[in-house]
């Protein structure tokens, strides 16, 4: 029989909670001062609403569960469970608070009380993520892992793991039929073939706390001694499926008769409702910005430009988006006008660019003429970057995967541009890195992902790789 182990630590976790209650708490609290003037004469409904509200809290918490305590975890889950316990939270005090006549329900307090929650409980996680993984960093729970079987496995696994130190996990080496050849200094160390790794158990079982078997069926005998002497030493004995060897793609898991099949998992947005989400979503952020907004920026900046140097306010090139589909791709002009425009990427010390452009570079303003191409359907405000015609022919040659990145409209913001992959792609590994995060993101999608890429392109607004 297989269940699902989420890894979840109840006491950091009652820890957090209760943290969180208090800081809803404070949140209510603040309130009830600003609005003195207003609830003055409200004092005992408003302690009975804080208790109430405490507890309401605390179920919704449950149900939506917290990432922030995992090993493995990436900031947008941390995100996207607070999102999902606000609303949840929101709907359920709402009725409760109604049926039971609380004479303050009005937007003018309800909306800045969730609000202010959200953004609240949005820091406090952040800041106890980051104690958690400082305490960790330092040794405190730490595991002392091996590695036995295939070496594919074990090198994404193991990168997973040892890059970043907060997981707690050392890795002590791994035994597999053939040494794996890297140029990483630190990569794990080759301790023997899959056979050998029970006779240097018995020798160093003491110094092993975990145990990561990647051996196919085939090994059965070998696995059958290797499990028992884990059981009986108190090693954590962990196996791997074999079959993502072979793809890294994200799965599901279903038992059939007992037994686990795992299938390829369609990317999210090939789903009607989910591509209706996002679009509606693209649509109406557009909308309100070039209603808004653009008009006075385009006014600003486009007699900026004009004055800089001859050529167009707008700039256009053809770029690949959606199924490789070809489209004009539309920008505040940066550059001079140059016949290379089409065929060479911006550098760090470009001499193309103007004094305006390499502002407008930094900050993002060249890329809100897009908003066009989101109104338009041809863009989406999250997605993987649109490359110019030419890089699309020269790197679907060489990088494996790298038309997937097509699978989805490309987006003026994008989880490679917030995750190091932003600028020039100078040298090959960082077009793979890119790609690699953006199969990442198509395969990863939801609407909290979307909310947190945003949040953090406005956080990297002037970081040293935007020009």
């Amino acid at each position: 029989m297989i269940r699902y182990n989420d890894s979840a630590d109840i006491t950091i976790r009652g820890v957090v909670l209760a943290g969180e209650i208090i800081v809803v708490n404070l949140v209510l609290l603040l309130l009830y001062f600003t609005y003195s003037h207003v609830v003055g004469g409200y004092l005992p409904s408003y302690k009975r609403a804080m208790v109430i509200l405490s507890v309401i809290y605390m179920l919704c918490n449950l149900h939506a569960g917290m990432e922030v305590h995992k090993r493995f975890v990436m900031g947008e889950m941390v995100f996207r469970k607070v999102f999902i316990n606000t609303m949840w939270y929101a709907a359920v005090s709402l009725l409760m608070l109604w049926t039971l006549h609380w004479p303050l329900i009005i937007w003018q307090f309800m909306l800045p009380y969730y609000v202010g929650i959200l953004i609240s409980v949005m820091l406090y996680r952040k800041t106890v993520r980051e104690i958690i993984k400082h305490i960790r960093r330092r040794g405190f729970h730490k595991r002392r892992v091996i590695f036995v079987g295939q070496t594919k496995t074990i090198c994404n696994l193991y990168q997973s793991m040892s890059f970043d130190k907060s997981t707690a996990y050392e890795v002590l080496g791994y035994f597999a039929e053939k040494e794996e050849v890297s140029e990483n200094k630190n990569a794990a160390p080759y301790l023997g073939k899959s056979v050998e790794s029970l006779a240097w158990l018995e020798q160093h079982y003491n110094e092993v706390d975990c145990l990561f078997c990647t051996l196919s069926t085939e090994w059965n005998p070998f696995i059958n001694k290797l499990f028992p002497f884990c059981e009986n030493h108190i090693i954590r004995f962990y196996s791997i499926p074999t079959n993502f060897d072979y793809t890294r793609r994200t799965m599901s898991m279903e038992l059939m008769d007992g037994i686990p099949v795992f299938s390829l998992h369609d990317e999210p947005l090939s789903m009607l409702t989910n591509r209706i989400a996002k679009r509606t979503f693209d649509f109406v952020c557009s909308s309100l910005f070039l209603i808004l907004g653009f008009p006075i920026i385009y006014l600003i900046f486009g007699t900026i430009i004009k004055l800089s140097s001859p050529g167009p306010i707008i700039f256009k090139q053809k770029r690949t988006g959606l199924d490789g589909k070809e489209f004009w791709c539309y920008k505040f002009r940066s550059m001079r006008v140059n016949a290379d425009s089409d065929k060479l990427q911006a550098t760090k010390d470009d001499p193309r660019k103007t004094r305006v452009g390499e502002f407008m570079r930094k900050t993002n303003i060249d890329e809100l003429p897009q908003f066009i191409n989101v109104w338009l359907g041809q863009m989406s405000m999250v997605g993987p970057r649109p490359h110019m015609l030419q890089h699309t022919d020269e790197y679907s040659q060489i990088i494996s995967n790298y038309m997937l990145r097509h699978m989805v409209k490309p987006g003026i913001t994008g989880y490679a541009q917030v995750t190091g992959f932003r600028g020039e792609t100078d040298e090959l590994w960082k077009m793979e890195g890119r790609v690699k995060k953006d199969v990442w993101y198509i395969e990863h999608w939801s609407f909290t992902l979307d909310l947190w890429i945003i949040c953090k392109t406005f956080l990297n607004i002037g970081e040293k790789n935007a020009y």
